[in-house]
């Protein structure tokens, strides 16, 4: 474990893969949770692979594919809530045409892009070790975001999600506020591309909320504990990858569905007690009341 610490401080990638891989838990267990609790999953995993159309335009028109995965996504999920909320297309048909025909038009551009293939491998199952500072950057502007959106309009965001009647009585803009969020969804899952790749983003997203809402119904109490438990899981995949030299992402999602099942099996567990428990007091209640009888 020293050697560990050595190596972070010796080497500069590993320690922009441990700090990406905090920064990104914050904003991954913020939005994590509106998904969790929208229940948007479907959504989500649409929007990420659709994000790979983007990365192969880029590559073929020849600029930062981030920027092609970000416009790209954005345009994907906007195109899904207009489709959706007009009426116009079932959600589901939405996404999955868009989640097959983003990963589609990506293979095309790889293909046909002249020169040198680019590494797929990196954009599929992501690639922490070799993010670079502008990809620390995008992450600390998309936190940033993230926190002020949901300072300031929070309320906003809650009855919109889970109340829309009620908040249509109060003059709250649900439809721009559930348009802005599907475009925060596109913008954190671009961020984090290069941390866990596309295949594997969705675990960040999901894993951390559903563990936490394992023991709690609150939405702030499953965001904060979102962000904690994606630092822990990244930390730890991060640490099990270096010693076991394994790729980072996969270790890092393994980590993740391990700590939910450890979370399951607590839960269960304790059910099982509570209601042994209370069949106890209730065959304890009937006894003194037969004897008082």
């Amino acid at each position: 474990m020293n050697q560990l610490f050595q190596d972070i401080i010796n080497f500069p990638f590993l320690y922009r893969a441990f700090l990406a891989g905090i920064l990104m838990s914050i904003a991954a267990g913020i939005i994590g949770t509106y998904i969790v609790a929208r229940r948007l999953v479907f959504l989500t995993g649409g929007i990420t692979h659709s994000s790979f159309g983007g990365i192969g335009l880029a590559y073929f028109a020849g600029f930062n594919p981030v920027v092609g995965a970000f416009i790209f996504s954005i345009l994907s999920a906007v195109r899904v809530e207009w489709t959706t909320t007009s009426g116009k297309l079932r959600e589901d048909s939405a996404i999955g045409i868009l989640w097959s025909f983003g990963m589609a038009l990506g293979i095309i551009f790889f293909a046909i892009t002249p020169g040198y293939a680019p590494n797929l491998m990196g954009f599929l199952f992501g690639s922490i070790v070799t993010v670079t500072s502008l990809d620390l950057i995008i992450v600390c502007i998309v936190n940033i975001i993230v926190l002020l959106f949901f300072y300031f309009v929070y309320r906003w965001i809650i009855y919109s999600a889970f109340d829309a009647e009620f908040a249509k009585t109060q003059r709250i803009p649900v439809g721009l506020i559930n348009m802005l969020m599907i475009v925060l969804v596109a913008v954190t899952i671009v961020s984090g591309i290069r941390i866990v790749g596309i295949i594997l983003l969705l675990s960040l997203l999901t894993i951390p909320p559903s563990t936490a809402n394992l023991f709690s119904r609150n939405f702030k109490t499953i965001a904060i504990a979102s962000v904690l438990l994606n630092i822990l899981g990244i930390t730890l995949g991060l640490i099990f990858a270096y010693k076991l030299n394994i790729p980072s992402g996969a270790s890092v999602v393994c980590v993740q569905v391990v700590i939910f099942a450890i979370a399951k099996t607590i839960t269960v567990i304790s059910d099982q007690l509570k209601v042994k428990v209370s069949l106890s007091q209730r065959i304890t209640h009937n006894g003194s009341t037969k004897a008082s009888a």
